[in-house]
Parts: C-alpha cells; sequence; structure tokens
C-alpha cells in the first residue's frame, strides 16, 4: 500500500477504505469539473495555511523549506479559504434560476444593492449609482467560471485574482426551510462549506504532490531525470530553487489582473457587510479562521510532482495572454491528474512482454492518432491502447494490498464499492476528465482515440519547452514521452502495441507523425533545416514578445 504525504493516517470510514483512494490519495473525483481544479489549487495556494495544529499559519504560497524537510508524521496541511457569500451574490444572483433564491437571500441582495449605491459609497457623476451597479455585477458575472447551472452560491469566478478566489458553498435548503429560515443572520447558519461536492479535494491533492516533490533530495530528482533524459535546469533540478521559482510565479499569475479589480471585490464582498465574511470564515466560537484539510497523496508519486511542477512554472512564465495561461494552467492541471491515473497505477500492475526502454520513465503510454482519424491502422492503435491504458487502472485498484482491511464487507458492500471505485475514482474517471479535455474522442460512443487539438499542442509546446528554447523535433518527441506518456511517431506506437498487449507492428510506412509535423508547422513553432532535420521552438518568451 501507498506511503501517504503527509503522513497523516488512513480512515477507516468511506473514505480511505476505498481501493482507489488508497492508491491515487484522497481525492481524485469525476464530478470535479477541470476548470475547479485549477480552481481548488490556487484556493489552497492563496489560503492561509497550517501544519498541524500550530498557532502560526502560513501565508506564503508555499510552506519553507525547513517545514517541508521535517514533516511530522499525523499532522496534516491545512488551509482557510474566503467564503466571499456577498460578492456571490452581488455577481450571481441575477442570473440564477428562479428557484434558487431563497427569501432571505433576495433581501440581503437588495440591502447590499441598497448600502454599496448609497452617496457614502458612490460619489454622483455622469453615470447614476444604478448604472454603475449594474456595470459592476456585469463585470463580476463575466468572470463567471463554472457553476451557472447551480445555485448562486455554488458558482465560481475565474481566478483572475486571488480576492475573487473563494470556497465552496452549499445551500441546504431543505434544512432552511423546515427551520423557517427568515433572515439573512440565521440563513448565514445553513450554508455548508465542509460537503466538498464540487471542489472535491482534487485540487488540493494536486497542491500536495508539488510539495511532495520538493521535499524530496535534489541528488534524487537530478538521477531520475537524468534517467528520464529529462535536461532540467538547475531552478527546476534543486528543490529549494524551485520553490521559490514557482512561489514567485504563481504570485505573478494571481497579481497579473490590475490591482482595482481586486479592490472591488473585497469592496463588494467586506466593504458594507463584514459581519457576513465573519461568520462564514471564522470557526464557530472562535475568532480563528476556519480551516480545511487537504488530505494525502501518495508518497511514491513525486516523480509526476516534479514533471507538474516544472511545466507549471514554464507556463506561468511563458509571454501569452492572462486569460489564456488561466486555460493552459486548467489543461495542466487536468493533464497531471491524468497522468498521476496512470503512472501510479503503473507502479502496481505487473508489466506484460515487453522492454523496459521502450515505454518511456512512467511506464506508461498513450498512442495518438492523427486528428483527422485518416490513418485507419494507426487509429486503431491508439483505440487499443486507450482500453490499456483503462484496462491497467482498472486491474491497478484491484491490487491485493489495496484491499487489505475489507474483508468485513458483505459480498453486497463489496460490490457496490468496487462499482463506486471504477465509477467515481478509477478508469471512467480518467476517460471523463480526458474526454473533456479534447484529449479523446469522440466523447460519446464507441472508438475512443488519443488525439491532440490545437490548444493541447499549444500547451504541450509550452510545458515540454522552456519559454525560448528551441530542441531538435525528434528531442521534442522524446520529450512528449518522458512527460506525458505520448507516443506518436512510428518506433513509440510500435511499442505501444506491446504494451497494450497485442503484436508489435513494423510496417507503419514512417508516416504516422506526419499531422504532428503539420499542426507544428501551421503553428509557426517548427523550424525546418533541411529535408531530414527540424527545430521545435516555444516562441513565448521575453525578448520574443519584445521584437
Amino acid at each position: 500500500m501507498p506511503n501517504q504525504f503527509p503522513p497523516i493516517g488512513l480512515r477507516t470510514d468511506s473514505h480511505d477504505r476505498n481501493p482507489a483512494i488508497r492508491l491515487f490519495g484522497r481525492r481524485l473525483f469525476v464530478d470535479q469539473t477541470v476548470p475547479e481544479l485549477l480552481l481548488e489549487f490556487l484556493l489552497v495556494a492563496s489560503s492561509q495555511k497550517r501544519i498541524g495544529i500550530e498557532e502560526q499559519s502560513l501565508s506564503a504560497i508555499f510552506p519553507d523549506m525547513a517545514l517541508l524537510r521535517s514533516w511530522q508524521s499525523g499532522r496534516g496541511l491545512e488551509y482557510a479559504p474566503k467564503a466571499r457569500l456577498n460578492l456571490k451574490l452581488f455577481a450571481f444572483l441575477g442570473a440564477s434560476k428562479l428557484d434558487t433564491r431563497h427569501a432571505t437571500h433576495r433581501q440581503h441582495y437588495r440591502d447590499l444593492i441598497r448600502d454599496i449605491g448609497s452617496p457614502k459609497h458612490l460619489s454622483q457623476g455622469a453615470l447614476s449609482a444604478d448604472e454603475i451597479l449594474k456595470t459592476l455585477e456585469n463585470l463580476f458575472l463575466g468572470f463567471q467560471n463554472v457553476g451557472g447551472q447551480r445555485t448562486w452560491c455554488a458558482a465560481s469566478f475565474l481566478p483572475i485574482v486571488r480576492e475573487v478566489i473563494a470556497d465552496e458553498s452549499i445551500w441546504r435548503e431543505t434544512a432552511a426551510r423546515a427551520s423557517g429560515v427568515d433572515s439573512w443572520e440565521r440563513a448565514i447558519d445553513y450554508f455548508s462549506h465542509t460537503q466538498q461536492l464540487f471542489l472535491a479535494r482534487s485540487g488540493a491533492l494536486l497542491y500536495l504532490q508539488i510539495l511532495n516533490a520538493l521535499s524530496q533530495d535534489q541528488e534524487n530528482i537530478q538521477a531520475w531525470a537524468d534517467k528520464a533524459g529529462l535536461s532540467l535546469e538547475q531552478r527546476e533540478s534543486s528543490p529549494a530553487e524551485l520553490h521559490g521559482a514557482l512561489e514567485h510565479a504563481l504570485n505573478s499569475v494571481l497579481d497579473a489582473c490590475p490591482a482595482t479589480v481586486g479592490r472591488l471585490a473585497e469592496f463588494l464582498d467586506t466593504g458594507v457587510d463584514s459581519e457576513t465574511a465573519k461568520k462564514t470564515d471564522i470557526q464557530s466560537g472562535t475568532n480563528k479562521p476556519r480551516f480545511a484539510s487537504c488530505g494525502w497523496c501518495p508518497e511514491e508519486s513525486w516523480p509526476e510532482g516534479l514533471l507538474f511542477a516544472v511545466e507549471l512554472l514554464r507556463l506561468c512564465e511563458a509571454v501569452i495572454d492572462p486569460i489564456e495561461r488561466l486555460e493552459m494552467l486548467e489543461i495542466a492541471c487536468a493533464m497531471q491528474v491524468l497522468r498521476n491515473l496512470c503512472a501510479q497505477s503503473a507502479r502496481y500492475v505487473s508489466p506484460t512482454v515487453r522492454a523496459e526502454g521502450d515505454i518511456g520513465p512512467l511506464k506508461y503510454v498513450w498512442a495518438f492518432s492523427d486528428p483527422a482519424g485518416d490513418q485507419a491502422v494507426i487509429k486503431q492503435i491508439s483505440r487499443r491502447n486507450v482500453n490499456a491504458v483503462q484496462r491497467l487502472i482498472h486491474d491497478a485498484v484491484r491490487h491485493p494490498d489495496l484491499h487489505i482491511g475489507l474483508a468485513y464487507l458483505t459480498d453486497r458492500d463489496l460490490k457496490r464499492l468496487t462499482d463506486d471505485m471504477d465509477k467515481r475514482y478509477g478508469y471512467k474517471l480518467f476517460l471523463t476528465i480526458a474526454k473533456r479535455i479534447g484529449l479523446i474522442v469522440p466523447k460519446r460512443g464507441a472508438g475512443a482515440r488519443f488525439v491532440v487539438n490545437e490548444k493541447i499542442l499549444r500547451f504541450l509546446l509550452l510545458s515540454v519547452l522552456r519559454p525560448g528554447e528551441r530542441v531538435t523535433y525528434d528531442t521534442f518527441k522524446k520529450l512528449l514521452l518522458a512527460h506525458y506518456g505520448i507516443a506518436v511517431d512510428d518506433t513509440d506506437l510500435a511499442s505501444s502495441c506491446e504494451w497494450s498487449g497485442t503484436s508489435r507492428l513494423t510496417t507503419l510506412g514512417g508516416k504516422a507523425d506526419e499531422w504532428l509535423i503539420k499542426m507544428l508547422n501551421a503553428s509557426g513553432v517548427l523550424i525546418r533545416l533541411s529535408d531530414s532535420c527540424s527545430l521545435v521552438k516555444n516562441p513565448f518568451d521575453s525578448e520574443e514578445a519584445s521584437s
């Protein structure tokens, strides 16, 4: 059974008794959307944190290196998220479904509008108070990320600035109706911030994977990177330097939006009603912040955490539009979940007849086909590979060590647990997320296969190459295999056949990756030196942007 990071111990209740959670950590969850993976990751990063129940809280993006190197057993990471109910009410109530607007919510919204629009807060000018308020409401509604079909409090903002990053809030309508809630002061007690239905700890688990990687010795990191064929810079292979560089990079992402937007968000949330924030962000009966637990990740998955940290650093430092950067970071979180599911599963499933060096350092392979599907043989290889990946995860969560201590379950309960394991935390989770980002098509129906669209290709370029870096096309393909297990050419696709449990094909014709060459060329990142040699360049550095 995997060791935990941090070592907080397994819970034998409905959480850690699930073999999939024991394998992948607490927890990767199918109902968490791709945007909410990044949102929760940044929520943990931007919130106050503490290790165990220490009085001292940590305000930085990451705990310092001394704490990471001296983490004590039994002490988990906790963070203090803000609910930002007033800001959500102001921005989302008007666009929410009528049947989700409780009378107390509507009344508090009217009170907020009245107080914010008073002469004390809004000076009279060319625009009336109503026009200004409507403009502000449209501004923040335009930053809505997910949750358009949910109750207003369960929606979330695009994390353009740290002042709009908020915790999940669930309105307990049935309980409120039964209690006859008739005022906002009473209604506040019927918002739950602990159910974690949408922010289900997946983003927190990704955050822990980075901490896990940063806690490793540099010698181990360098040895693994060398074996994997990764040419990491000193600041990418040194935990201390990577810690500082990534913290600075994430802060720059959170500060990229004009500060006025953050100040407006803070004013709308607490400027005229600070009591709501106090009641939702403070632990009941105390004056201390309300902390939530991060859970844990498998300690042995630190290589994936290292790759994730390096890729985030490169994405944050690329000179691209801030909104596009957030889209790339969302894909990075999704790809990290997919990579973690496969790499961790590969550690618990015995390899079949295949050469160990042929499938890359992650010990799994994704066989990609041309997006148009014109190459029938390659398409079939990719389809079989998708099935093999699902089988890998399916078999891994059934490893006997992961089922230790479950003998007390009846056959019926064990069947229910197994079905839940596959559907919510296992191979169906992989398939769902891959389809959401367009890595697997079609979204419905048979014949699922791996493909690359323009957005994913842009992400791959930005994540495997540093801004301004150029490498040969062959090196670029090797980096795709090392980072993500992606196979695109004849050699790697032939190896993927064996990995997938079929015969190795040697008659692919040498044109399996023509589609990738055409896409790179169309994107303007392929530099042809000769018929036999081309370079791939990441042009999104400061020098390129200023030229």
